[in-house]
């Protein structure tokens, strides 16, 4: 056998056709496994069933959208929010957790999280920086899955900040709010 041959060979047993689309061997792959006995695929231990090759969005990258979303919360309050309370001549200035502007800030941060991930299955600052949320099985996001995300994750998460520093750390770069709901944030095509 030829040396090209044997490369040819080699390269072929390093890589997987799956519709359509080559995945080399390490390539990183979210899967779903619909079959009743999955099975585990001796060069990566991840289960062999209906794979999507995908690329995880890392730290900065989730950082840097989570800023621009800051900022579009914060341009839709002051656009929207405040000059409708100095309209109904609503206090802007009272800084306890139960102060009406506290309590609006806070549904339009969740609502805002909640739906577009919902929806688009990410946020504009999600969308700019071409990340979304998964599933990690694949499967779309249910309502349950994005409240728990969104909602209990995250504020779990925005209260012991180890839970956001994580990402940085872990294989699937994921935060403390992604392995409560099996869900991960990753690059679009």
């Amino acid at each position: 056998m030829t040396s090209n041959e044997m490369n040819e060979r080699d390269h072929k047993n390093s890589e997987m056709i799956i519709n359509d689309q080559t995945i080399e061997k390490g390539d990183p792959v979210l899967i779903k496994d619909t079959s009743s006995n999955p099975q585990l695929s001796k060069d990566n231990g991840h289960l062999i069933g209906n794979h999507i090759p995908v690329r995880f969005a890392g730290f900065w990258m989730r950082f840097w959208a989570y800023l621009l979303d800051l900022i579009v919360i914060g341009s839709i309050e002051r656009l929207i929010i405040n000059p409708v309370f100095r309209l109904l001549d609503i206090s802007l200035n009272e800084f306890s957790i139960f102060a009406p502007i506290s309590i609006v800030t806070a549904v339009i941060f969740y609502a805002y999280f909640v739906l577009m991930t919902r929806f688009f299955n990410q946020t504009l600052g999600k969308m700019v920086f071409g990340i979304k949320v998964v599933d990690l099985e694949g499967n779309y996001l249910s309502w349950k899955t994005i409240l728990f995300r969104e909602w209990i994750g995250r504020f779990i998460s925005a209260t012991l900040v180890i839970g956001y520093v994580i990402v940085a750390f872990l294989p699937k770069k994921q935060g403390l709010h992604d392995l409560f709901s099996d869900t991960t944030v990753v690059h679009e095509k």
